[in-house]
């Protein structure tokens, strides 16, 4: 069965050249293995890439439309240029060709020097506290960039490109099969110049022709409030130089948040814990807890218990490109003393003696604590 080609870049049948080639290169972006290193991903990279290699020909556009595969079985015992193959190696493409463009393959012409840079990717460590108020940092990142010597051309101070003397500036050379069509004539990229269609003789030396260098330069990146880990910040035109000195692809940068040392993070909320000791916890307090955005009181109520969660709305993270600020939900732990001296255990005695609450008590099943009781609600309302 033919590929859908067209579905595979999201373009209708109908669709111009130029929309095949923003389609092409929205996906590429997206699903390049620089930027999305996920096999699956990649394997969707391949499919696009193949996609666009046969839309924007237009030979092998053709053979799309009237319903057959360019690229189908290519390689496959049976397939064209595999065993049993009747046609002598040539391709659905060629064979169409045959019957429809008078036995010649057409010339699309040499190809430009000039393509377009690939995206970069680079790693960024913050804190939590740069992830909540945003910041800017200066990046040290290694692209290729635009050769100062030719300014991307390629060639040496004073010199130029020359016409190739195989393809004569065609990009393509022809070659003839016989099949049982007959004599057909295919056309394939010049060895040559690589179907540019002119070679450099005297390249330039800081680039050997590549017309871009590998150099180390500074980066300004400004990473917004309310990032995390994993995120992605693109900087557009910062990534590599193409070939030729094409425009440059973008460059991202992905933030790696390190763990902090009193809160954990959970979207926008932000969750910590606080140690009450049995005594405040028994009379109630207050302390000044310190949050991402400054000191703020924390009142404990008396007879507060393990495990309360005490919530201080607005104390979170900010919304990344949104409007609203997290939560700080406050853990409660009630420290029990693990050493009292023999005052403290007349005191605590006393106490207990007064509560009445000299030996502990099995939980009945209406107390809400209980372990058990707990479970059989959990249950119940389901």
């Amino acid at each position: 069965m033919a590929r859908d080609y067209y579905g595979l870049l999201g373009v209708a049948k109908n669709a111009s050249q130029d929309e095949i080639k923003r389609a092409y290169r929205k996906l590429a972006r997206e699903l390049h293995p620089d930027v999305n290193p996920d096999p699956a991903a990649q394997q969707r990279f391949k499919d696009v890439t193949a996609a666009y290699e046969v839309l924007s020909d237009p030979a092998k556009r053709q053979v799309v439309d009237l319903g057959g595969d360019p690229l189908g079985g290519q390689g496959a015992p049976g397939g064209p240029g595999g065993m049993g193959d009747p046609f002598g190696g040539m391709g659905l493409g060629d064979i169409m060709d045959a019957f429809f463009g008078g036995g010649a393959t057409r010339s699309r012409g040499p190809r430009s020097r000039v393509r377009q840079g690939e995206d970069a990717l680079i790693p960024i460590t913050l804190t939590l506290e740069e992830c909540a108020t945003g910041v800017a940092k200066d990046l040290a990142v290694d692209t290729a960039t635009l050769c100062t010597s030719c300014h991307g051309s390629g060639c040496a101070d004073g010199t130029r490109p020359a016409t190739c003397d195989m393809c004569k500036g065609t990009g393509e050379v022809q070659q003839i099969q016989r099949s049982l069509l007959g004599q057909v004539v295919t056309a394939r990229p010049c060895p040559v110049c690589r179907g540019f269609g002119e070679v450099i003789p005297e390249p330039c030396l800081q680039c050997n022709g590549e017309g871009r260098v590998r150099s180390r330069r500074t980066v300004r990146a400004n990473i917004p409030a309310g990032v995390g880990d994993g995120i992605r910040v693109r900087l557009a035109g910062q990534g590599e130089v193409g070939p030729g000195g094409g425009a440059p692809g973008d460059l991202y940068v992905e933030v790696q948040e390190q763990p902090h040392e009193r809160f954990q993070r959970d979207g926008i909320d932000l969750h910590c814990t606080v140690h009450v000791p049995m005594t405040a916890a028994a009379l109630g307090t207050s302390m000044g807890l310190q949050t991402l955005h400054g000191v703020e009181d924390l009142d404990i109520q008396p007879g507060t218990q393990s495990a309360t969660v005490l919530t201080m709305r607005g104390q979170g993270m900010p919304r990344l490109r949104g409007t609203g600020v997290g939560n700080l939900h406050v853990h409660i732990e009630v420290v029990t003393p693990t050493r009292v001296d023999g005052r403290q255990a007349e005191l605590l005695r006393e106490l207990a003696t007064l509560r009445g609450e000299e030996q502990p008590e099995l939980a009945s099943r209406g107390h809400n604590g209980g372990f058990f009781s707990r479970i059989r609600d959990s249950f119940a309302g389901r």
